[in-house]
């Protein structure tokens, strides 16, 4: 049933279609002559309009102060990190809650992370006009080989409305006082979490997904976008022009699962690597041809991790990245203990085990690597409590030995804290 928000959306809707004023009925009697199956079909298709609000191309709002100050923030779940050509960094993260209140913030760093802005960049979709929440909930940077600076993220009705929207907006000046962006285009349904990966084709790879475990979410849940269940699944998105097409290519399907999440990691063989998340841990998939079919899901040998985002990238060296939850690789552990693992052998084997952070409740790792070989790493804390997203900047030697030896590595950066509520809290930097 609609939810009581959009009740006065489904009268306005009902009067339009179906009465004039001539035609002496009611919205009642209508109604009163359908049978069950018409009245749940009319529900569904005045979802279907409400959810075409998401489709409305969002703001980005570029001078957010002081409404969006961390005195008004309290919540923080972390979105993602990215370094321009002249070492600036970019973080994004997700405030008003993990649900239809979500929106984006972002801030940057011009001394390698040391200290931070306050929010700069803001992508917020609610409207007092609007019959219910419209959320963005995913959101990333990514610098792209050309040093364009991407922010991709996801519009939806409410928290899902069963079909969402992928839309990215690019910096071409992302070091100037005052960065200009593209307008946000939509790429496709669904969202994405995970940076792109540059082929050694050239060709630019997107993770791309769209829920199978949940086909909507509250008003949504019986789902009223059935054409697109065929397309439920890992997608990958595959661009040749530098970022100004996309063309969906093929997609991987996992049991159980969860928010996928996938990333790709392209092997030495030229074949594919797809891990995601799944409701019973981390799974694998693998493409031979590019993306366009994968393999049965497996488990990968010797690694346990929750129901959680992970992150896994080649690093410069052709080594492999992997920041997982746990203390050891083969033990399962909750949202706890960040460590950092390396593998030279394509990920049969790995190397480390780096404590980043010990702690209970952080989540959400993502990162890059810099010209000069120094990894970064951003994460949250107590998303609903402490609301705070934090950074790492370490080495692959650092991982290797276990312990911080670089002369830049450094643990826990406070990126922001959210201070709402918190009178006697250490504001942010």
């Amino acid at each position: 049933m609609p939810s009581i928000r959009i009740l006065p959306l489904v009268f306005a809707v009902f009067l339009a279609a179906t009465t004039g004023p001539a035609s002496g009925e009611t919205p009642e009697s209508r109604f009163a002559e359908m049978a069950p199956d018409e009245v749940t079909a009319f529900e569904k298709e005045v979802l279907r309009q409400v959810a075409d609000l998401a489709l409305i191309p969002p703001n980005l709002n570029t001078a957010p102060l002081p409404e969006y100050d961390y005195d008004q923030l309290d919540f923080a779940m972390n979105g993602g990190i990215a370094r321009t050509p002249g070492g600036r960094l970019w973080a994004a993260w997700i405030a008003g809650y993990d649900g239809p209140e979500a929106f984006l913030v972002a801030a940057t760093s011009d001394d390698d992370g040391d200290s931070w802005s306050k929010p700069r960049l803001v992508i917020d979709s609610h409207s007092p006009t609007l019959p219910m929440d419209r959320s963005v909930i995913i959101g990333n940077f990514w610098t792209d080989p050309l040093g364009r600076l991407w922010i991709f993220f996801d519009q939806s009705m409410h928290h899902f409305d069963g079909r969402g929207g992928l839309w990215a907006a690019v910096c071409d000046d992302p070091d100037a006082d005052e960065p200009t962006w593209s307008d946000p285009r939509r790429i496709w349904h669904g969202s994405m979490l995970n940076k792109p990966t540059v082929l050694s084709t050239g060709e630019w790879m997107l993770p791309v997904q769209l829920l199978v475990h949940r086909k909507g979410i509250g008003p949504f849940v019986d789902g009223v976008f059935p054409g697109l269940d065929p397309l439920r699944g890992a997608n990958v998105f595959v661009s040749s022009d530098q970022g100004e097409t996309w063309e969906r290519r093929g997609m991987a399907s996992f049991p159980n699962p969860s928010w996928f999440e996938h990333m790709i990691v392209e092997m030495r063989d030229g074949s594919l690597w797809m891990l995601a998340r799944t409701t019973e841990g981390m799974m694998q998939s693998f493409s031979k041809d590019g993306g366009r079919t994968w393999s049965e899901a497996t488990f990968p040998e010797g690694i346990k991790h929750p129901a959680a985002r992970f992150h896994v990238r080649r690093l410069a060296s052709d080594r492999i990245l992997l920041i997982k939850h746990g203390e050891k690789l083969d033990v399962l552990e909750g949202r706890s203990k960040i460590t950092a693992w390396l593998s030279d052998d394509e990920g049969k084997t790995w190397q480390g085990g780096l404590m980043l952070d010990e702690r209970r409740s952080i989540s959400y790792p993502d990162g890059f690597q810099a010209p000069d070989g120094t990894i970064y790493l951003t994460y949250d804390h107590n998303r609903t409590t402490d609301a705070e997203i934090y950074m790492a900047r370490f080495t692959e030697e650092d991982v290797l030995a276990k312990e911080l030896s670089g002369p830049k590595s450094r643990l826990r950066i406070l990126v922001s804290r959210a201070m709402k509520g918190k009178e006697n809290a250490t504001p942010a930097p």
